[in-house]
């Protein structure tokens, strides 16, 4: 039976981060030694991130605040460090509006859905931990019924925008009548901070904060949207230490080692092999698929995957864009990745869909991936 994801809509906090004037901070902070300055520079400049967003207001220099800073002084010019226990309250107050605008817009975007016909609710999220959680909120401040099946995947990383579209994809399977709504919401920025380490400083020239909500169902009525076709998740035989997240005592610490981009391009075509077999597809030609969703994770990745699977840079144009207008916002991206795709080729797309092969990658190293077909309004 088909699944059909219908919408995918987004939310951003309002205050931006401009990459060079970040650069510029980070590299002026004291403790730095020589060469954690040229590192700040080349991660900064070759990140190629035009500009980002952040909860932080406090990053926004235009404004005035008469309270005691907590993350940054602009006064001094100086990047604080609270404690991951004042990180996470800030996340606990700023999360929530961010999870519920996103799904509000992804209903308001599928009129003839009602939230009382939401039967599912999948949350994604892990910058931060609050209970009762985003969930609870999104039920209770959109006016869902209060059976509404709830689940939250936490603490997973980049990926998993993918356990939360497959585990919605299988609920839709199983009862053609689900609705379920996936959101995810990450304010990684709340964990940046002054290092001399080249893995803080990659994390710190990436992150950004964004939320996202896709809204699937068991039953298309010829709707447009992307149509589920099959999901896969592999485990590279190196990697373990390469990438992860840590509690820290000033934050989570995000562990994104510069060997990274080596092992995805050394198992990458390793990890398609089994999704195109879930599809009957062999290819040696990867460019046969026409579109590609591909998680930002970093311009050095990106770079890798176009190289190995030779696509064009029209084919890997949505991934760029994200990185370059947001930055990587962890769970959160590869929706923002595949939202583009929908508004870009849409319109006059021909009966039959085209397809979109999608990847993300996160701690382990896992490589989650999905092959979908886009599909205009039929009927």
């Amino acid at each position: 039976m088909p699944v059909m994801l219908r919408t995918i809509q987004t939310a951003l906090p309002p205050t931006v981060l401009h990459q060079d004037e970040v650069r510029d901070v980070f590299a002026a902070q004291a403790g730095l030694t020589r060469l954690g300055q040229r590192l700040i520079q080349t991660s900064f400049d070759s990140a190629d991130i035009s500009t980002r967003r952040t909860v932080v207001k406090e990053f926004d220099t235009s404004l005035e605040s008469e309270d005691q800073p907590v993350f940054y002084d602009a006064e001094r010019n100086e990047l604080l460090r609270p404690t991951t226990g004042i990180r996470n309250e800030v996340y606990a107050e700023q999360a929530g509006a961010l999870f519920i605008e996103a799904a509000r817009k992804a209903l308001d975007a599928c009129p003839e859905i009602q939230a009382t016909d939401v039967t599912h609710l999948i949350t994604v999220s892990c910058t931060g931990f609050y209970n009762p959680g985003p969930d609870y909120q999104i039920v209770r401040e959109l006016g869902m019924k209060p059976s509404t099946l709830r689940y939250h995947l936490g603490f997973m990383g980049c990926y998993a925008a993918f356990p939360g579209l497959r585990a919605a994809a299988d609920f839709c399977r199983a009862d053609p009548d689900a609705v379920v709504l996936v959101v995810c919401a990450e304010l990684c920025t709340l964990h940046v901070h002054s290092s001399n380490d080249p893995d803080t400083i990659m994390g710190s020239a990436l992150f950004a904060d964004g939320a996202a909500a896709a809204l699937l169902t068991g039953q298309d009525h010829g709707r447009s949207g992307l149509r589920m076709d099959a999901f896969e998740s592999t485990l590279t035989p190196v990697g373990e230490e390469s990438m992860a997240w840590k509690i820290g005592d000033h934050g989570f610490d995000m562990v994104l080692g510069t060997y990274v981009p080596h092992i995805i391009d050394e198992h990458i075509s390793g990890a398609l092999a089994p999704l195109l077999a879930r599809n009957g597809q062999h290819l040696e030609n990867y460019a046969q698929i026409p579109l590609w969703g591909i998680h930002p994770g970093g311009r050095s990745i990106l770079d890798r995957v176009q190289k190995r699977l030779e696509l064009s840079e029209e084919q890997l144009e949505p991934a760029r864009h994200v990185l370059r207008n947001y930055g990587n916002m962890s769970s959160v991206t590869v929706l923002f990745v595949l939202k583009r795709i929908m508004e870009e080729n849409l319109s006059g797309l021909a009966p039959e869909g085209q397809q979109v092969c999608s990847m993300a990658f996160g701690p382990g190293l896992t490589v989650e991936s999905a092959l979908m077909t886009l599909l205009p309004e039929r009927g």
